[in-house]
């Protein structure tokens, strides 16, 4: 829980506020981009929740914050409790926000497919019993996609519980060493008539994103979208191989997609025209970078 003696001076007077024991995951601000912002090293306050909308964005931040650095100054629980039942939070067609962001994956976002075939797991949130009871009463998780050795968390505790298979490439297998299902090389698997499995290497050996129903593309650290620039973007340091990672780039122009939901950064809807035209400029930009950036 956040401390009140150590709440950061970037925060603006008022009810929310961020301690220093913010990690700058950025979560809060994806949740409540009207209340937070990125102030120095950290997340603040910038603007207290006045209206509804923003009061609800504001718990939802504060609950899913993975390291528990937002606090109230006067709690209400029936808006905590209100926030709390909005997760996972819709997205579209079938698709939802688990919320509960995990510390262990330095706040990567984690979302559920619901699915006729079974329902799908992309990377995982904290373990909470008000998720596994909503994962439950859903149908349960048949497959977990961990789109990389960085944001597996919790997932082999929703495995047990579920019986989940577990989905990681060989080349990040350290990370969940027991995974029921390990995809091998660079060529893109197919499963189902629904989901293609496309490895991209780049910030990680194994890095792999989701391709569902040719619309939404869970991508974990490969793409995410930059609301300040209006562009898609990725990443420039952690990186384990940049000319490997322009390939992978260079690869996502043979596929159609809607949505990108990244582990970190903000999601984007765009046409399918558009979101290839946005794929196009950042694979020209890091080109004209070189493997220098």
């Amino acid at each position: 829980m956040a401390d009140r003696n150590k709440r950061l001076d970037s925060n603006i007077p008022g009810n929310f506020y961020v301690d220093a024991t913010c990690i700058n995951c950025d979560t809060c601000r994806q949740l409540a981009p009207a209340s937070f912002e990125e102030i120095g090293r950290y997340s603040a306050v910038s603007h207290q929740p006045v209206s509804g909308p923003e009061i609800h964005q504001a718990y939802q931040a504060l609950l899913t914050c993975p390291v528990g650095a937002i606090g109230t100054e006067q709690s209400d629980k029936a808006l905590a409790q209100t926030a709390m039942g909005s997760f996972p939070s819709p997205i579209e067609d079938g698709v939802s926000y688990c919320g509960f962001n995990s510390e262990k994956s330095f706040g990567a976002n984690s979302f559920l497919i619901e699915h006729p075939d079974g329902n799908w797991l992309i990377d995982s949130p904290r373990y909470l019993k008000h998720l596994v009871e909503v994962f439950e009463r859903r149908g349960g998780i048949a497959h977990i996609f961990l789109t990389h050795q960085d944001d597996v968390a919790d997932s082999d505790k929703y495995a047990a519980h579920f019986g989940a298979k577990r989905i990681i490439h060989r080349a990040d297998v350290q990370a969940a060493s027991t995974a029921e299902q390990i995809i091998e090389g660079e060529e893109t698997t197919q499963i189902g008539s629904d989901f293609q499995i496309i490895p991209v290497p780049g910030h990680t050996a194994g890095s792999m994103v989701l391709l569902y129903r040719e619309t939404f593309l869970f991508t974990g650290d490969h793409l995410w979208w930059n609301p300040h620039t209006k562009s898609l973007e990725a990443p420039t340091r952690l990186i384990w191989n940049k000319a490997a990672l322009i390939e992978s780039l260079e690869k996502m122009l043979a596929y159609r997609f809607k949505w990108v939901l990244a582990g970190h950064g903000d999601r984007v809807c765009l046409s399918a025209e558009d979101m290839h035209a946005q794929v196009q400029s950042l694979v020209a930009r890091r080109q004209r970078r070189g493997i220098s950036f």
